[in-house]
């Protein structure tokens, strides 16, 4: 079993590895895996010394909190977290097309999903996600898809829900000890820096925004979370897909959810020559790098087999030099301010 060293969430007595399993796939996100499958590859990542492990009602629709609960139910809970999430709630739906896509999930599950932010939106979600995973206890809770990314015109509303009503859910819970962390699951650093002038908060799931190609939250976000108590579960280290795959094949190379534009493409392939020349693997570095800022407590790329689990373990802990990352910076395509990892994990 790998041994893979910990930080703290935020000023909690949580300490979780800074290597975690991203569940949406659990979910068949994009393909259909199959249950076996799926229990197979977080046995896997259990056997790896993977310990913490995120999950959604979003993620095909309880399906993937579904099959997580399955895998882990028999297992000592001393042996692995869990983080699912609040604000959407899961209701029957009788003509749900289970043979087509929906949300971006091949899922068989037959509900829908509807935002509620009210405190008894957020209990019910919390009550519902543990009978889905059949556990009687999550380790983190957090809101998931709040801010005007997600909700444009709507974001006032369902602000005013979570801050007037549902906050006080994830508090309660919280003081009670019946959850150990609390935050925020988004896309946007924008809703993470307005819910910290509100209420405190231990911690943010951000998917994307500080990675090997995009470093603004350096000289704002990441300072201020610092400041406030929050650390950082990094989501997407991979951008979507583009520092997975680099820019040299001939697939389209994705990022942000979307085709990459020229710029990002460009940048990407400087990148890409710097990794050849020090012969490093693209997604090595990619996962690496964001570990360095005192603030990221983890990275939790999605996993979706066995094989990828044990590819991934090799990429965490894959020898980088020092000197490729002060080409990067010399280069300038890594921000002057960004910290570097030290070696290996």
């Amino acid at each position: 079993m790998t041994k893979i060293a910990t930080k703290s969430i935020g000023n909690t007595e949580l300490q979780v590895p800074m290597l975690g399993f991203g569940g949406a796939s659990l979910g068949n996100l994009y393909q259909a895996i199959s249950d076996s499958d799926a229990r197979f590859t977080v046995q896997a990542a259990i056997k790896q010394g993977i310990q913490l492990f995120d999950t959604a009602p979003r993620y095909g629709l309880g399906l993937s909190e579904r099959r997580l609960g399955d895998a882990l139910r028999t297992l000592p809970k001393s042996d692995y977290f869990v983080s699912t999430k609040v604000g959407r709630m899961l209701t029957p739906d009788r003509h749900a097309n289970v043979g087509e896509p929906r949300y971006g999930f091949e899922t068989p599950m037959p509900f829908d999903a509807h935002y509620d932010y009210t405190y008894s939106g957020i209990m019910r979600s919390y009550e519902d996600s543990l009978q889905r995973l059949g556990l009687a206890q999550v380790d983190i809770l957090l809101v998931h898809d709040i801010g005007k990314s997600t909700h444009g015109d709507k974001d006032t509303f369902y602000y005013k829900q979570f801050t007037s009503s549902g906050y006080r859910a994830l508090d309660e819970l919280r003081s009670q000890g019946s959850i150990k962390a609390i935050g925020l699951g988004v896309n946007e650093t924008e809703i993470c820096e307005r819910v910290m002038d509100f209420a405190q908060f231990d911690c943010f799931l951000l998917a994307g925004r500080y990675s090997l190609i995009e470093q603004d939250a350096l000289t704002g976000f990441l300072p201020k979370c610092e400041q406030h108590g929050a650390s950082i579960i990094l989501g997407g280290p991979y951008n979507s897909g583009i520092l997975a795959t680099g820019v040299k094949g001939s697939s389209v190379p994705y990022y942000n959810y979307q085709p990459a534009p020229k710029s990002i493409i460009e940048k990407v392939a400087q990148i890409e020559a710097v990794c050849a020349e020090f012969n490093v693997n693209l997604p090595a570095a990619a996962l690496q790098f964001p570990l360095a800022h005192t603030a990221v407590a983890t990275v939790i790329p999605g996993i979706d087999s066995a094989a990828r689990m044990e590819q991934t373990i090799a990429l965490f802990k894959e020898t980088i030099p020092q000197g490729f990352w002060l080409k990067l910076k010399a280069k300038e395509l890594i921000h002057a301010q960004a910290p570097l990892p030290k070696g290996n994990n």
